[in-house]
């Protein structure tokens, strides 16, 4: 529910920073570039419209209406002696329709007192069309009226007499003719007040019904997955619960969006947000597929098969989820009507000095994949590296993390310790014991022969024992000690087990030296002191 609480605020923010509402300019994507390209260049100056312009007129009854001050946006509707008392209730209609069914650029409206000279009506503009109820598109025009305070472009009588009609089809009219006055004011972009509250209520709506189509739906698709004989089809059954409840919230509010007759700008725009959100569900749901592939990879035949590639499988999933994140970052700032490919050649541009500054994350990204391929050690083995030893827990795409005796943690870059002398001690077959003996210098011949007979008799006299390669001699005559070496291996690669294994073995060897009737030496030293004889 966290990531559906954020996916509803980011919503209600980009809605509030997006496109104008009705009334105001809509940059086009060549006006954008056009600015990006002139973005050193002072702008030239425009001239003012004239104040008895179309331009002017309409701006003027936009404000009004966004105001709220109804009777004077009826000033710029053509209006006859017996309409003159709906004139505001009519205003107010005609803003709601327009809202509806225009997205009106003002740009585009003629600034000349004398209309647009080229349209082929004089004294007439047209500033578009909306349907009648039979689908016929209708013209809704400005004309230019003598008033007693000068010249003016208002609505013509024409589009005024099917304001009615006009209004009696949107979707939203019972809400308009009952919701308070204050809440069909309009709001930031244009939006009402009541399609403000509404939006936020409608999204949290949709994401509490979408989570209980999820809770209804992925038991039954469990249980169809558990027919088959196959398991991965059960791990992912389990993991598309979000990635289903926010799918299903997106549908929810596509279906829902119509009854809040939001004007086309702003619908197109959340009607792109749902998009988008659908693209994050379908991104998500990848992501959770990213981790069961991995799982069955590893528990198949060949993963049980080649142990030592666990760890590569686990790299390669790492790796595809970041490459999939670049790949839905992408998907949804396209989505979102961002100029991609003016993106992709910024970072072309800055290429050369991220490669320079970014030369260590490279290194122990190729790190990574040389530990991976090479395979020195895999999650879970213990090792030595250089002065300390652990058990390795992670392998990232930058660092491995390795958990020593002391249980702290040390992480070290993958590019340095592809460079580094590593000891793995869970690859050996087999567990060495190597150690000295020293006994005193007052065993004689025989009792050293009894000893060195006893100690290999102990080692071969163990089950474990790797009986090929035994070694026990009399080595040397050291300074303080007569010395006996043994070297030998036992079959097991558990270290636990082989601590109590050689606990067991120097205990017989104490044994032997006792019953051949001599002792363990210690570091002595002799001094023999000169006197002088007395006379």
């Amino acid at each position: 529910m966290r990531q559906h609480l954020i996916a509803l605020l980011t919503f209600a923010f980009l809605l509030l920073t997006d496109p104008p509402a009705s009334g105001q300019a809509v940059p086009t994507p060549r006006a954008i570039a056009s600015a990006i390209a002139n973005e050193g260049t002072p702008p030239r100056p425009e001239e003012a419209p004239d104040d008895d312009s179309p331009r002017v007129s309409l701006s003027t009854y936009l404000a009004a209406c966004q105001r709220g001050d109804y009777v004077q946006a009826a000033e710029y509707l053509e209006l006859l002696p017996n309409e003159t008392a709906r004139g505001p209730a009519l205003a107010r209609m005609l803003k709601a329709v327009l809202d509806r069914h225009l997205s009106i650029d003002l740009e585009t409206v003629s600034a000349d007192s004398a209309g647009n000279r080229n349209d082929g009506s004089p004294g007439s503009d047209e500033i578009g069309k909306i349907p009648d109820d039979q689908g016929k598109l209708l013209p809704v025009r400005l004309v230019r009226r003598r008033r007693p305070n000068g010249d003016r472009w208002i609505f013509a009588h024409f589009a005024v007499q099917n304001i009615d009609g006009w209004f009696d089809d949107l979707p939203n009219r019972w809400m308009l003719e009952h919701l308070p006055a204050p809440l069909l004011h309009p709001g930031p972009r244009g939006v009402l007040w009541w399609q403000w509250l509404a939006l936020p209520l409608v999204g949290l709506l949709s994401l509490m019904m979408g989570a209980a189509i999820s809770r209804l739906f992925v038991p039954f698709i469990r249980w169809i997955a558990s027919k088959t004989p196959a398991t991965w089809d059960d791990a992912l059954a389990a993991r598309l619960g979000g990635p289903l409840a926010l799918a299903s919230a997106v549908v929810i509010t596509f279906a829902v969006l119509p009854l809040l007759a939001l004007y086309p700008a702003a619908e197109k725009f959340v009607s792109g947000l749902l998009r988008t959100a659908f693209f994050v569900a379908f991104f998500w749901s990848l992501l959770r597929s990213v981790d069961v592939l991995s799982d069955v990879i590893k528990l198949s035949p060949w993963g049980l098969a080649h142990m030592g590639s666990r760890s590569l499988i686990s790299l390669g999933a790492r790796i595809s989820k970041v490459a999939l994140g670049v790949l839905a970052t992408v998907a949804v700032i396209s989505q979102l009507g961002y100029p991609v490919t003016s993106l992709i050649a910024g970072l072309g541009v800055g290429g050369l000095a991220f490669a320079l500054a970014s030369q260590k994350t490279v290194e122990n990204l190729f790190g990574a994949f040389s530990l991976g391929v090479d395979q020195p050690f895999r999650e879970g083995d213990f090792v030595k590296v250089d002065d300390f030893q652990g058990t390795v827990e992670t392998i990232g795409l930058r660092s491995t993390r390795v958990r020593t005796n002391e249980r702290t943690v040390v992480s070290i870059p993958n590019g340095k310790l592809a460079e580094m002398r590593i000891e793995s001690q869970a690859v050996r077959d087999r567990c060495y014991l190597a150690c000295t003996l020293g006994l005193v210098y007052g065993t004689t011949a025989n009792q050293m022969r009894l000893v060195v007979a006893g100690l290999e008799q102990v080692l071969r006299a163990h089950p474990k024992i790797f009986a090929d390669n035994i070694t026990v001699r009399f080595k040397e005559l050291a300074p303080s000690s007569l010395d006996i070496e043994i070297m030998a291996w036992f079959l097991t690669t558990d270290y636990a087990e082989f601590q109590l294994i050689r606990q067991e073995t120097l205990l017989a060897f104490m044994e032997v030296v006792e019953k051949a009737g001599t002792s363990f030496a210690f570091p002595t030293r002799t001094v023999h002191i000169a006197g002088k004889e007395l006379g």
